[in-house]
């Protein structure tokens, strides 16, 4: 084995803390005659207790443990080396007894006792104090380095996090000088030498007290348990914002990504319920090594997707987006990721059907992520064929494309608008669903081991674009007024980073499910969020007050729009899967037949510019939607 020069290093100290304490706990346990009879002895015994003591820091890996970093793990190995070499010299103690050998104790258990002590002292000693020196060295960096005065808001578990990387160098320009923690049994402690100075609630008293005393806290960081809805967290911004402190967040340890990273405190952070737990495990074993390709991978959702393709550890992945400075940017961001995922993009748009099924068959994927669709309801009302186009004509295209190429599984990505739907958007997403659960029922009957085709739908996505939330904030930015719609009006939230998790595990059933039980998935959106009370919500978080300093008008309800949206038809059956967050819709759909002629009437009509044709077949295809063609 070769060892660095540090490591050499490590194994010289260690094996000088050894015979150090051997001959301490000689001159601490005898003396006189006792003391020079074990002294004598001492050059025959030492030597081979050396290489004995070798061998047990080399198997437990004493040479390994970096010194800066010594922590309770490296000192429990100290712990368990010690340990054996004591026991060793105990069992070498009852072999000597014998009396043709020494006939008599050479070291006696008190002595032994001595040694593990004086051992663990000896070995542990000098790291404890490196650790130190690195220690103060750090805080005295931090401090000639004028870092901001902190204050750190959250759990004592979550603060030692953060406060760990700070030591550690990986955060920067912080100095902690004091922790309020929402834990009653937190309340007097210490966290690594920093006290718990109280509840969050005493924000104000605090800041206070610590101005009085020369720290000027200019700055606050929220951990995981500070975001809570039983934290108030919609509150500690406001008073913040009010003593002009600075927001930072720790991202959760159950986030991807470093978790020692401060990240900016977002207004819709404080706005969601608790998401859902994720079995990261069982998505990389779904996407590991696999082939996937998404369309509309430039947009907030596909490009989502196509980053926690990468980060699951797919094999290939290929983008194809129509928008040309959306893929350049999306593969930009892949790439930086720095990640063994064969990337690459294509121009293409889904209502292409020979571009799109080239592109495919050429690359072979086995899981295709159809996120490409027209989305705005307004604009689908008023531009309606284009609409159809994309989201009925394109989603057909991708779907035979995937069939085609032999993929394991389509996912679609729809919408809770596709239930009962009242708008453009919603019957050409709920149609789009139809074909791709008709050929589901077609493959899953030719074969033992179909192609999976499922849909996912899902609300709103905060910060997507065109979500109402960024809206809300560029709105006050510009000093109002925020505009509403309706005030009764009611939407589903949830993160873009939730919302594509879910999705591919979703397709992560589907796949376990060959009888095509389930091909269309609905996500738990949590509770509904009244808009108005969103928007009033929002111009608080950023210190305001609404109608005083920012005003709220109502615009009226737009094409298409409906007050409530719902996550379920009447009559539509449903079933558990067994996994957080989503549940399983079984709609009627009509057979594959009766869909393709809808179709092709459809494309006829299309060409005409016929719409009152057209919507006479988005109403016989989906007997809910009762859109007019005025």
């Amino acid at each position: 084995m070769k060892l660095t020069p540090r490591q050499i290093l490590i194994v010289l100290h260690d094996l000088l803390a050894t015979a150090a304490a051997i001959v301490a706990t000689f001159f601490l346990r005898f003396e006189g005659a006792a003391l020079d009879e074990r002294l004598h002895g001492l050059g025959r015994f030492l030597p081979a207790f050396l290489v004995c003591a070798a061998i047990v820091y080399f198997v437990i890996g004493l040479h390994r443990n970096k010194w800066r970093f010594t922590s309770v793990p490296d000192l429990y190995n100290l712990f368990r080396a010690s340990i054996v070499l004591a026991l060793s010299l105990l069992a070498l103690d009852y072999v000597l007894l014998a009396p043709n050998v020494y006939g008599t104790f050479y070291f006696g258990k008190i002595s032994i006792l001595l040694y593990w002590f004086l051992q663990m002292f000896f070995l542990g000693g000098l790291r404890v104090a490196y650790r130190y020196f690195h220690y103060a060295r750090m805080l005295q960096r931090v401090r000639v380095a004028d870092a901001t005065p902190t204050l750190v808001l959250g759990r004592a578990a979550d603060a030692e996090v953060l406060l760990r990387s700070i030591e550690s160098g990986a955060v920067k320009k912080i100095w902690p000088v004091g922790v309020l923690s929402p834990s009653s049994a937190d309340r007097g402690q210490s966290i690594r030498g920093l006290r718990v100075l109280g509840d969050i609630e005493d924000l104000e008293q605090v800041v206070a007290d610590l101005e009085r005393r020369g720290e000027r806290v200019t700055r606050l960081v929220l951990a995981p348990s500070a975001l809570t809805p039983e934290a108030r967290p919609e509150a500690v911004l406001i008073r913040a914002r009010k003593l002009g402190l600075s927001m930072s967040q720790l991202p959760s340890l159950d986030a991807e990504g470093p978790a020692v990273q401060l990240a900016p405190v977002a207004v819709e952070d404080l706005l969601l319920r608790p998401s859902v737990k994720i079995d990261y495990r069982r998505l990389e074993n779904f996407v590991s090594a696999k082939a996937i390709v998404v369309t509309g991978g430039g947009g907030s959702i596909g490009s989502e997707i196509c980053d926690r393709m990468v980060t699951f550890g797919a094999s290939r992945l290929l983008v194809v987006e129509h928008s040309e400075p959306a893929l350049h940017a999306v593969l930009e961001t892949l790439k930086a990721k720095q990640s063994s995922t064969e990337i690459l993009g294509r121009i293409a748009d889904v209502r292409d059907r020979q571009r799109i099924t080239s592109l495919v068959a050429q690359f072979k994927p086995d899981i295709v992520f159809h996120a490409a669709a027209l989305k705005h309801v307004p604009m689908l009302e008023q531009d309606w064929d284009e609409g159809i186009k994309t989201n009925v004509f394109g989603s057909i295209n991708v779907a035979d494309a995937a069939a085609a190429a032999g993929a394991a599984a389509m996912v679609m990505i729809s919408t809770d608008k596709a239930i009962e739907p009242v708008s453009v958007l919603g019957a050409t997403k709920r149609l789009a669903e139809m074909y791709c659960q008709a050929l589901d029922g077609e493959l899953s009957r030719r074969s033992q081991h179909p192609m999976r085709l499922i849909s996912v739908r899902f609300g709103n996505v905060l910060a997507s674009n065109g979500s109402v939330v960024p809206k809300f904030k560029a709105q006050i930015e510009a000093g109002g007024p925020v505009t509403v719609t309706h005030p009764d009006m009611v939407r589903y939230f949830m993160t873009i980073r939730e919302a594509c998790d879910l999705v591919v595990m979703a397709a992560s059933h589907a796949s376990e499910q060959l009888n095509g039980d389930a091909s269309v998935y609905v996500l738990n959106m949590g509770q509904p969020v009244k808009i108005v009370e969103l928007a009033e919500r929002i111009i608080r978080l950023s210190g305001l007050e609404p109608e005083r300093d920012i005003k709220i008008t109502f615009t009226g309800i737009r094409p298409g729009e409906r007050l409530n949206e719902i996550l379920f038809a009447r009559g539509e059956e449903t079933s558990e899967i067994g996994i957080p967050g989503i549940v399983a819709a079984k709609p009627v759909s009509p057979s594959l037949e009766t869909i393709r002629a809808w179709v092709a009437t459809l494309e006829q009509g299309v060409t005409r510019g016929e719409r009152a044709a057209i919507y006479n077949v988005l109403r016989d295809a989906v007997p809910e939607f009762r859109g007019e063609a005025a």
